[in-house]
């Protein structure tokens, strides 16, 4: 069975506001969801079990290169947790339930048992 583990992490401003200040807060927690996910995925993976992580820049899977589907973070969410969305110009903009536009959205995907996640 293959599960999807949406995270989302709040970040310390509106993340639809432009500036040095914003893109420093998506670089912090870009990479802090890099780690945990290749921290997350390893484990599943000696484990026996297939996992990857995607990339919310580009929607891109980071263990599966061979893949060049690009996932929608934004839909996911949508679809996964009923969040909403709104369009801001040409990006589509997710709104967190409890912080607005202050939530950074990103997945992982694996086929563990869920009693192991």
């Amino acid at each position: 069975e293959l599960l999807a583990i949406p995270t989302n992490q709040r970040a310390r401003h509106d993340l639809v506001a432009i500036g040095e200040e914003i893109e420093l807060e998506k670089d912090r927690l870009l990479n802090c969801f890099l780690e945990f996910g290749e921290e997350l995925c390893q484990k599943f993976r000696k484990a026996g079990y297939w996992a990857d992580f995607i990339d919310p820049c580009s929607g891109l899977p980071m263990i599966t290169k061979s893949c060049n589907k690009v996932y929608s973070e934004v839909d996911g969410m949508e679809c996964l947790l009923n969040y909403r969305s709104y369009n801001a110009g040409f990006c589509k903009v997710l709104t967190h339930p409890r912080w607005g536009s202050a939530g950074y959205p990103a997945t992982i995907f694996d086929h563990a048992p869920r009693d192991t996640i």
